[in-house]
């Protein structure tokens, strides 16, 4: 009896162990990884634009909106910390010190050419010299981030630092404005963008809910940069010359870049069926354009006032010390402007962070700048503002283009949004006047020239630099917004 009573419970037992495994079984079935559409096939699964995928957890976008691609996969994890992330972070920190560094200190030597080597040349042509370096600083990154995808950073970060330390060594040597073209415009171009696009893509495959956080701390290399050689350059270059103050300058960035080659690497394998090409199929994304778009707007009107503050002071009275020192306030306001940005973007959105920032860019230069004239404290008042809220246009960047791009894929859809940037400083615009009809536009190098060229019109005078600069910003503030509200609408609540 206690045996047949036994022998019901072991059977009962194996039935119901056997249903367990069929039902399992038949849940697994159903299965069906987020990024395929099992309705429009493989294409949606390679990151196309026109899929509509299920949120995931931690993503920022929205998941119903086509066009707004979720930031992470389920399948893949992020360390968002611990050694080797933060070492990442180091690397790339170390990176952006020496290539957004040197960015950052093109009013110092615009401001000293001017008056000294290139004395004899227009405003307008020594433009030209920075504008080149922009545009392939930014511009080399539309192949620079497939090969970054595919092949990983290490030769990209090696190639850059020869480029930038030799770069700065043939300026030492510099005295013809073809010399400062070749070296660094060309050299120091090229090597800028081999080093950052791996410094800021490499931090996307180490953090996903803090990345902004992260990124924006990196960044915040860029603005020590445009702080420590600034400051060192005034200091160096009435006791040794300018030629030994930049050899010093190579052998600061020999140091760091030697960091930066240790620390930044990867940890995802390249996306299967990844090439090396640019792909400029995801503009398809017409949230992606307008971020693109907006980019491009913002970086237009940020590197007029790093190449013109110090020549503003001057022409206003401004003592040459304090003038070159206007520089280094502003990239004291961008250290917290970077790095506060990124942790409030992680909480509140990083969209909704960037379209606060960038309004705030244009209330300091129309509300300020506009208005400054020659006094010491506005012009200080200006320099912490405006430096803090453009700081967001490096930090924020990265994160709000990761939002949209699996992360196997960021340097590609990183790279190709600041090369279509890089043609912002490749128009060529002839104005006749501030006020006159646009004589002349030719997609081919502007920015820096453009302020150039109205500086010149105004005989001089800056008022009309800066109301490009505010029209600039207000077109980036646009663009930021319309993708926002194409995806969340115009809920002031929603995070995105």
């Amino acid at each position: 009896m206690s045996n047949d009573r036994l022998g019901r419970e072991a059977h009962n037992e194996t039935s119901n162990l056997s249903l367990e495994k069929t039902e399992d079984t038949q849940s697994q079935s159903k299965i069906v990884p987020h990024c395929i559409d099992p309705e429009q096939g493989l294409e949606n699964a390679n990151g196309s634009s026109d899929a509509t995928t299920p949120p995931t957890k931690g993503s920022t976008s929205n998941p119903t909106k086509a066009g707004a691609l979720p930031e992470t996969q389920p399948d893949i994890t992020y360390p968002d910390g611990g050694l080797q992330a933060w070492l990442v972070v180091l690397g790339s920190f170390s990176g952006m010190l020496a290539s957004f560094g040197l960015m950052n200190t093109v009013g110092t030597f615009q401001a000293y050419l001017i008056t000294h080597q290139l004395a004899h040349t227009s405003p307008s042509a020594v433009g030209w010299i920075f504008s080149i370096y922009t545009f392939l600083a930014f511009g080399c990154g539309l192949q620079i981030g497939p090969v970054f995808d595919a092949k990983g950073p290490r030769w990209l970060v090696f190639g850059g630092s020869v480029c930038l330390v030799v770069g700065m060594i043939g300026v030492s040597e510099s005295t013809k404005y073809w010399h400062f073209v070749l070296t660094f415009s060309i050299l120091g171009g090229v090597g800028t963008s081999l080093i950052f696009t791996p410094a800021v893509g490499a931090i996307a495959h180490f953090f996903s809910r803090h990345r902004g956080g992260a990124t924006g701390l990196a960044a915040t290399g860029g603005s020590f940069g445009g702080i420590i050689f600034p400051l060192a350059l005034q200091s160096l270059f009435p006791r040794l010359g300018f030629a030994w103050s930049v050899r010093v300058l190579a052998l600061i960035f020999l140091v760091i870049l030697a960091i930066a080659n240790l620390l930044i690497r990867t940890r995802l394998p390249p996306k299967i069926g990844g090439n090396i090409w640019p792909d400029f199929r995801i503009f398809r994304n017409i949230t992606f354009t307008l971020t693109t778009a907006g980019v491009f707007f913002l970086e237009w009107g940020l590197f007029v006032p790093l190449s013109y503050i110090s020549s503003y002071a001057l022409a206003n009275g401004v003592s040459p010390t304090f003038s070159y020192q206007l520089l280094a306030v502003l990239n004291a306001g961008s250290v917290f402007g970077r790095a506060i940005p990124g942790y409030v973007a992680d909480r509140l959105g990083r969209f909704n962070t960037m379209i606060a920032t960038v309004a705030l860019c244009l209330v300091s230069v129309l509300g300020i700048w506009l208005n400054v004239g020659g006094s010491i404290a506005g012009l200080c008042v200006f320099g912490v503002l405006f430096g803090f809220a453009s700081g967001s246009n490096i930090s924020l960047t990265p994160v709000c283009v990761g939002q949209l791009c699996e992360p196997e894929v960021f340097g590609r859809w990183y790279g190709t949004c600041y090369t279509i940037v890089s043609i912002g400083y490749a128009l060529r615009v002839r104005l006749l006047s501030v006020f006159t009809l646009i004589n002349y536009v030719a997609r081919c190098l502007t920015g820096i020239p453009i302020a150039g060229q109205i500086l010149s019109v105004d005989k001089g005078d800056y008022w009309g630099l800066i109301v490009f600069t505010g029209i600039s910003y207000a077109a980036g503030l646009i663009c930021f917004t319309t993708a926002r509200v194409l995806n969340v609408g115009w809920s002031l609540r929603a995070i995105y």
